[in-house]
């Protein structure tokens, strides 16, 4: 095991984030549920604003492990062009797709961050956090995302990773930061002793705690 828990992992990957510090413009966000717990450690080092960067797969019906685009935070969407012109996919079924996957977005935003509105991150310098990176989907298609709406600067922030990944969100965002990149990966979970599921309400707890104090590490 190299991390006891995501509070564990999150303060071993805020030592390596340490010269972020001094950036003025700087925003964490954390890919919930499981990236939560860890960002929250990081936001609380840094003593930076941290919140939360939903994104929901827009899966191709019957094969929804196929995904056509994704929706993000913000109301962007972004679409997979080429997937959508191989299989000339009708515009009227990515928007059905759309739509209901949007609902669980704001759902899920309400649950999370409340009346709060999302943060502009247009202009400032963005850490984006999970507790892990396997394949590393829900990270492409958040950074995807995030894109459109004008940040100075991504960086991608993990605790643990496939090597290869890590490799691949070299060349999609200005800095990555790994803390571990074990050979043979095999799966996320395998290396922390807790890995236990975060929950809704923790998740909320945590941004509420985050937005009401500063708290020096």
């Amino acid at each position: 095991m190299l991390f006891s828990n995501r509070k564990n992992a999150g303060q071993t990957l805020a030592e390596r984030l340490a010269d972020y510090a001094d950036d003025p413009y700087l925003l964490v966000l954390a890919l919930p549920r499981g990236g939560v717990p860890v960002a929250y450690e990081v936001a609380r080092r840094l003593q930076a604003p941290l919140d939360v960067f939903l994104v929901r797969k827009l899966g191709l019906p019957g094969q929804e492990e196929l995904a056509m685009g994704a929706l993000a935070s913000g109301g962007v969407r972004v679409l997979n062009e080429e997937v959508v012109r191989i299989l000339q996919v009708p515009e009227q079924v990515i928007d059905e797709v759309a739509a209901r996957e949007q609902q669980e977005l704001e759902r899920r935003e309400r649950l999370y961050r409340g009346d709060r509105p999302p943060p502009d991150v247009r202009g400032r310098t963005v850490i984006l956090i999970d507790d892990g990176l396997a394949t590393g989907s829900s990270m492409r298609a958040a950074v995807a995302a995030l894109k459109h709406m004008k940040p100075r600067r991504i960086v991608v922030a993990v605790p643990v990773a496939s090597r290869e990944t890590c490799e691949e969100f070299g060349e999609l965002v200005d800095d990555v930061v790994c803390v571990e990149r074990p050979e043979p990966f095999m799966a996320v979970g395998r290396w922390y002793e807790d890995f236990s599921q975060t929950t809704d309400e923790e998740v909320h707890g945590l941004l509420e705690k985050a937005g009401t104090q500063q708290v020096p590490a």
